[in-house]
This record gives structure tokens, C-alpha cells and sequence, in this order.
């Protein structure tokens, strides 16, 4: 267990993101994988379904991962307070509250997948897989829920690295059940879907063992469940807008590869394995962003002001560093990277994902910045500007979705993804500013000037 109040903070903070940047890549093999086994064993319409549904996919999974982040920052907020009964009610209230929201999803999701489907013109030959797919997903959404959860609570204590050991066991263990259930069992699409649903519910009982065996902290009694107002709004405050926020994201996808479809075929493999590449390249950045938020969060509860404002400083630093050369890499190599996922005897496709690399990678610097500032302002309790910001991202996609890809093709699609982070950062960066001016002028104030600040 790591406490981030005390030691070096760029020291602490390399040290957090190793095993969350290490697990975030596995996260990244794990979708792979689903892809290879899916589109070798069942067959190319079925790999189609599967990719029909994969927006829809990252609004379920990005909702329970933004919720669940929101509540482990009180979480670490507490601890970092030395609050320790306050710890374990938060996180009995925000097992209420998942349990609350997985019912919600699921219901939702359950009523209106056919609905859903149809509206995103989804192919009639492939619509059937689709349906199946994703309504397993859907009525399993409590073990993704779960999984990220107890996941998020175990880091805001300090521990990165157990997360991350029970991910990569998920990983493995849903290649076996996919291959299980798919080439031995012959359930076909809807074993690729339970098999992603039982890694992740195996993922989070690990998980609850784990707590209820050697994590003390979160060792939740009949007591901590008697819930109260506050602690339920003060949830839901921090929960319900970083969940709003990655669901926003999901949206703006949903309409840029909308209009990237009507670029043809060889467009849209050009994007897909850009952006392969693109979303591991950009792994490290995201990481560090991540852990910024527990780091602000114990900071700020521990009242260390200068030494979150030290850590900001030294992460962007870092990361600002780490993207530049990584951008420059993946210009330089970008041809022989693409040609790694279609072969060599695509050149239209291979230039055109150059033209990606041109737009996106020379900007990865800037999507460093974006990460580190708004998980720093969602770690000391801001939710309506990072919020805000997710919505300037949805209409900078849109934009290039509905005018761009009109005007420029591939190209305007390629801005899509930097016009979303500079227009995220105009929103952050002002708040930013102020919030970190605040934070000086409160050190040599009380608690209680804490409290009206986080709130």
C-alpha cells in the first residue's frame, strides 16, 4: 500500500503508474484478443457484430468506470485525512449505489437494445449477433460494475499493483473461457459475450477476497451500511458526472464513425488500426492522469497543498516528455505498425493511417496535458468543469463528424481527436488556474475551509 502524502511526489507518482500503465496495456491485449479469437473461430460477420456493438460497449463500460472513479476519490480524499471509519463508509455507500446503478443499466439497456441497434443502422446480416451480444453484456453489467469498483478502491488506498495482478489473471482466464466456449462448446457469439462478462465476474470476486482476507481498510461492517444523506449526495456528486462524462465521449464516437463509414472501407480499416496503435501509444499519458486523481485526493485530505501542486507540476513534466517522443516514434514508424494488423499489401490504407499519425500523434503532448489537469481537478472534488469539458469533447467530434469529414475526407476525421483535446483544455485550464490559487491560499487555513472547497 502506498501513501501518497508523504516521499517524492514525482518519485510516488512513477511508482503508482508503472502497474496502472502496465495494467491499462493488458486492458488493450484483452480487447485484442476478443477480436483474433471472435473474427478466427466464429467467422468475419461475426467479428462485425461484435464491432457494431463496440461503442455501445465503451458507454456501458465507460459509465461504471467514471462512476466508480468518483467514488473511490472520496475514498482516498478520507484516507488521506486519516479518516479510516469515514473510508469504509464510503465504500459501503458506494456499493449501494453500484448496485443501484447496475440495476438501472441493466433494465435500460435490456428494454431498449433492439431500439438501440436499429438507430445505428446496424447491418441486417449482422443484427441478430449484435442483439445477442450485447444483451448478455447488459444483463451482466453488475460484474463490470463490480470488477471496476473494488478495483478503484483498492488504488485510492494506495495499492496499484493488486489490480493489476487480478487483471491480467482476467485476461487469461477469458482467452481460455473464449476458446472454451466458442471452439469446444460451439455457443458462437454469445459465448464470446459470457466469457467477457465471467472474466470480469471472477476479476471482481478476487477482488472482494482479496479486501476481506488482507485490505483492512475496507473491511465494511452491518454498521457503515447505515446510510445518510450527505454521504449518498456527496457520491452521486463525484459518481454520476464522471460517469455522465466518459458516457458524453462514447457518444461523440458513436457520430464520427457515423460519417466515417461513408469514406469507404479502406477509410474506415485505416482508422480502426490508427487507432489501435493510437490507444496504446497514448496508454502512458492516461496513466498518469489516472493517478493524479488519487494523488490530489489523499493530498487534499491530508491538507498538503504545495505538495499537489508540486506533484501537477513534475508529472506534466514527465508526461508532456514521454508524448513528444512517443508521437515522434509512432510518425516515423507509423507504416510498418499499421502494416502489423492488415499486411503489407494494403498501401492506400497503410498511407492514408499516416495522415492519422500526422493529426493525432504530433499532438499526444497536448492529450498529456488534458489527462493530468482534469483527473487533478476530478482528485480535489471538481466534477461540473470536468464535466463541461466532456461536453466541449462531444461537440469538437461532432463537429468533425457532421463539417470536417465533409470538407477534408479522412483528414477532417483525423482532427477529430485534437480539436477535442484543446477544446476540453480551453474549458479545464481556467479552472484549473483558479483551483490551484485557492489551494495556496488555504494553507494556512482550517479544515473547514477544506470542506467548502470540496464541496
Amino acid at each position: 500500500m502506498r501513501d501518497l502524502t508523504k516521499g517524492k511526489p514525482i518519485v510516488q507518482i512513477i511508482f503508482f503508474t508503472i502497474p496502472l500503465l502496465i495494467g491499462n496495456i493488458f486492458q488493450q491485449v484483452y480487447t485484442l484478443s476478443d477480436t483474433i479469437i471472435v473474427g478466427r473461430t466464429i467467422g468475419v460477420k461475426a467479428l462485425a457484430a461484435v464491432g457494431a456493438t463496440g461503442s455501445l460497449s465503451f458507454l456501458i463500460i465507460g459509465i461504471a468506470q467514471g462512476a466508480t472513479n468518483g467514488f473511490a476519490i472520496i475514498a482516498a480524499r478520507r484516507y488521506g485525512a486519516g479518516d479510516l471509519r469515514g473510508v469504509k463508509r464510503s465504500f459501503a455507500t458506494s456499493i449501494v449505489i453500484s448496485l443501484a446503478l447496475s440495476l438501472i443499466l441493466s433494465v435500460i439497456g435490456l428494454t431498449f437494445c433492439g431500439e438501440i441497434l436499429r438507430l445505428m443502422q446496424t447491418p441486417s446480416d449482422i443484427i441478430a449477433n449484435s442483439y445477442t451480444f450485447l444483451s448478455i453484456q447488459f444483463g451482466g453489467i453488475f460484474a463490470i460494475v463490480a470488477y471496476n469498483l473494488f478495483a478503484n478502491m483498492i488504488r485510492a488506498m494506495g495499492n496499484s499493483r493488486t489490480p493489476l495482478y487480478f487483471l491480467i489473471f482476467a485476461c487469461v482466464i477469458n482467452i481460455g473461457l473464449e476458446l472454451l466456449f466458442i471452439v469446444v462448446f460451439k455457443w458462437g457469439i454469445a459465448g464470446a459475450s459470457f466469457a467477457t462478462l465471467l472474466a470480469q465476474f471472477i476479476s471482481a470476486v478476487m477482488c472482494l477476497v482479496f479486501i476481506y482476507r488482507s485490505f483492512p481498510l475496507l473491511q465494511v461492517s452491518k454498521e457503515d451500511f447505515k446510510l445518510t444523506g450527505a454521504d449518498v449526495k456527496e457520491h452521486l456528486r463525484m459518481g454520476l458526472p464522471m460517469g455522465f462524462q466518459s458516457s458524453i465521449i462514447a457518444i461523440g464516437s458513436v457520430i464520427l464513425q457515423l460519417m466515417l463509414n461513408t469514406l469507404g472501407s479502406n477509410a474506415v480499416a485505416a482508422y480502426t488500426a490508427a487507432g489501435r496503435i493510437d490507444s496504446l501509444a497514448t496508454m502512458p499519458a492516461m496513466s498518469f492522469g489516472i493517478t493524479m486523481a488519487t494523488f490530489a485526493a489523499q493530498n487534499l485530505g491530508a491538507r498538503e497543498f504545495g505538495r499537489i501542486r508540486t506533484g501537477v507540476r513534475q508529472t506534466l513534466g514527465v508526461s508532456v516528455l514521454f508524448s513528444v517522443v512517443t508521437g515522434a516514434l509512432i510518425i516515423i514508424f507509423g507504416r510498418p505498425l499499421v502494416n502489423t494488423f492488415i499486411g503489407s499489401g494494403q498501401p492506400i490504407v497503410t498511407s492514408t493511417a499516416q495522415t492519422y499519425f500526422h493529426f493525432n500523434s504530433s499532438l499526444y503532448w497536448l492529450l498529456s496535458i488534458l489527462y493530468v489537469v482534469r483527473y487533478t481537478l476530478q482528485g480535489l472534488g471538481q466534477s461540473l468543469v470536468p464535466t463541461l469539458a466532456g461536453v466541449m469533447e462531444l461537440l469538437m467530434r461532432t463537429f468533425a463528424g457532421l463539417v470536417l469529414v465533409g470538407m477534408f475526407g479522412f483528414a477532417g476525421a483525423s482532427m477529430a481527436n485534437p480539436l477535442a483535446w484543446a477544446g476540453s483544455l480551453l474549458v479545464l485550464i481556467s479552472s484549473y488556474v483558479r483551483t490551484m490559487r485557492h489551494l495556496r491560499s488555504l494553507e494556512n487555513t482550517t479544515p473547514e475551509d477544506l470542506w467548502v472547497f470540496v464541496k
